[in-house]
Protein backbone atom coordinates (compact mmCIF):
# COMPACT_ATOMS: atom_id res chain seq x y z
CA UNK A 1 0.00 0.00 0.00
CA UNK A 2 1.12 3.50 -0.93
CA UNK A 3 0.91 6.42 1.31
CA UNK A 4 0.11 10.01 1.00
CA UNK A 5 0.93 12.68 3.96
CA UNK A 6 2.59 15.90 4.75
CA UNK A 7 6.47 16.28 5.71
CA UNK A 8 6.35 19.70 7.47
CA UNK A 9 10.26 21.00 7.93
CA UNK A 10 11.87 22.60 10.99
CA UNK A 11 14.56 24.82 11.67
CA UNK A 12 15.34 23.27 15.17
CA UNK A 13 11.91 23.24 16.48
CA UNK A 14 10.72 19.53 14.99
CA UNK A 15 10.62 17.89 18.31
CA UNK A 16 8.60 20.92 20.11
CA UNK A 17 6.02 20.72 17.41
CA UNK A 18 5.65 16.62 16.94
CA UNK A 19 5.29 16.93 20.84
CA UNK A 20 2.55 19.49 20.65
CA UNK A 21 0.61 17.99 17.64
CA UNK A 22 1.00 14.49 19.51
CA UNK A 23 -1.11 16.49 22.58
CA UNK A 24 -3.17 17.46 20.02
CA UNK A 25 -4.03 14.08 18.41
CA UNK A 26 -2.88 11.88 20.31
CA UNK A 27 -1.29 8.31 19.05
CA UNK A 28 2.46 7.53 18.60
CA UNK A 29 5.20 9.73 17.81
CA UNK A 30 8.49 8.23 16.91
CA UNK A 31 11.59 10.59 16.96
CA UNK A 32 15.00 9.48 15.53
CA UNK A 33 17.85 11.83 15.70
CA UNK A 34 20.85 12.63 13.04
CA UNK A 35 23.12 11.25 15.50
CA UNK A 36 21.11 7.74 15.58
CA UNK A 37 21.40 7.71 11.47
CA UNK A 38 25.20 9.18 11.85
CA UNK A 39 23.59 11.24 9.44
CA UNK A 40 25.20 14.85 10.27
CA UNK A 41 29.11 15.38 11.37
CA UNK A 42 27.46 18.78 13.06
CA UNK A 43 28.16 18.48 16.66
CA UNK A 44 25.07 21.32 16.66
CA UNK A 45 22.46 19.23 14.76
CA UNK A 46 23.21 15.52 16.61
CA UNK A 47 20.21 16.21 18.66
CA UNK A 48 17.66 17.88 16.33
CA UNK A 49 15.12 15.39 14.51
CA UNK A 50 15.67 14.02 11.43
CA UNK A 51 12.43 12.01 11.09
CA UNK A 52 9.41 12.21 13.40
CA UNK A 53 6.48 10.44 12.72
CA UNK A 54 3.04 10.52 14.47
CA UNK A 55 0.59 8.46 13.86
CA UNK A 56 -2.63 8.53 15.16
CA UNK A 57 -6.47 6.91 13.86
CA UNK A 58 -5.71 6.81 9.81
CA UNK A 59 -3.53 9.97 10.01
CA UNK A 60 0.20 9.99 9.45
CA UNK A 61 2.33 13.46 9.71
CA UNK A 62 6.13 13.39 9.28
CA UNK A 63 8.55 16.18 10.76
CA UNK A 64 12.46 16.85 10.63
CA UNK A 65 15.27 19.92 11.51
CA UNK A 66 16.43 20.98 8.17
CA UNK A 67 20.13 20.83 8.46
CA UNK A 68 21.65 24.17 8.89
CA UNK A 69 23.53 23.94 5.52
CA UNK A 70 20.29 23.87 3.93
CA UNK A 71 18.21 26.87 3.27
CA UNK A 72 14.64 26.87 5.03
CA UNK A 73 11.93 29.23 4.41
CA UNK A 74 9.04 29.41 6.49
CA UNK A 75 5.98 29.03 4.19
CA UNK A 76 7.60 26.81 1.99
CA UNK A 77 8.49 24.05 4.67
CA UNK A 78 5.84 21.40 3.36
CA UNK A 79 6.81 18.04 1.36
CA UNK A 80 4.23 15.36 -0.05
CA UNK A 81 5.65 12.36 1.02
CA UNK A 82 4.68 9.50 -0.76
CA UNK A 83 5.97 5.89 0.94
CA UNK A 84 5.34 2.33 0.26
CA UNK A 85 6.82 -0.68 -0.42
CA UNK A 86 5.55 -1.22 -4.07
CA UNK A 87 8.58 -0.48 -6.29
CA UNK A 88 6.92 -0.49 -9.43
CA UNK A 89 4.30 2.10 -8.68
CA UNK A 90 6.50 4.28 -6.11
CA UNK A 91 9.23 4.38 -9.26
CA UNK A 92 6.32 5.02 -11.68
CA UNK A 93 4.61 7.85 -10.06
CA UNK A 94 8.60 9.34 -9.41
CA UNK A 95 9.06 8.89 -13.65
CA UNK A 96 5.45 11.16 -14.01
CA UNK A 97 6.58 13.92 -11.58
CA UNK A 98 9.96 13.85 -12.87
CA UNK A 99 9.22 15.63 -16.33
CA UNK A 100 9.95 19.14 -16.13
CA UNK A 101 11.49 18.86 -12.27
CA UNK A 102 14.14 20.00 -11.03
CA UNK A 103 15.72 16.51 -8.78
CA UNK A 104 16.69 17.49 -5.37
CA UNK A 105 18.18 14.49 -4.13
CA UNK A 106 17.97 11.33 -6.87
CA UNK A 107 15.66 8.34 -6.13
CA UNK A 108 18.49 6.00 -5.02
CA UNK A 109 19.47 3.70 -1.59
CA UNK A 110 20.02 5.75 1.49
CA UNK A 111 21.57 5.00 4.54
CA UNK A 112 18.13 3.18 6.14
CA UNK A 113 18.38 1.02 3.18
CA UNK A 114 15.04 2.28 1.93
CA UNK A 115 15.79 3.73 -1.81
CA UNK A 116 14.67 7.71 -1.04
CA UNK A 117 14.47 10.94 -2.93
CA UNK A 118 13.19 14.36 -3.19
CA UNK A 119 12.03 16.69 -6.56
CA UNK A 120 10.11 19.61 -7.05
CA UNK A 121 7.72 19.85 -9.78
CA UNK A 122 7.22 22.10 -12.33
CA UNK A 123 4.38 23.60 -10.23
CA UNK A 124 6.51 23.75 -7.67
CA UNK A 125 5.03 21.05 -5.55
CA UNK A 126 7.69 19.34 -3.16
CA UNK A 127 7.38 15.47 -3.28
CA UNK A 128 9.60 13.20 -1.19
CA UNK A 129 9.74 9.50 -2.02
CA UNK A 130 10.89 6.47 0.17
CA UNK A 131 10.39 3.09 -1.54
CA UNK A 132 10.73 0.52 1.77
CA UNK A 133 12.08 -3.29 1.28
CA UNK A 134 9.41 -5.83 1.55
CA UNK A 135 8.83 -7.61 4.50
CA UNK A 136 10.79 -11.01 4.59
Amino acid sequence: MTTLNPYLSFRDTAREALEFYHSVFGGELTLSTYEEFHASEDPAELHKIMHGQLESGGMTLMAADTPNAIELTIGDNVTVSLSGQDEAELRGYWAALSEGATITMPLEVAPWGDAFGQLTDRFGTHWMFNIGQAAA
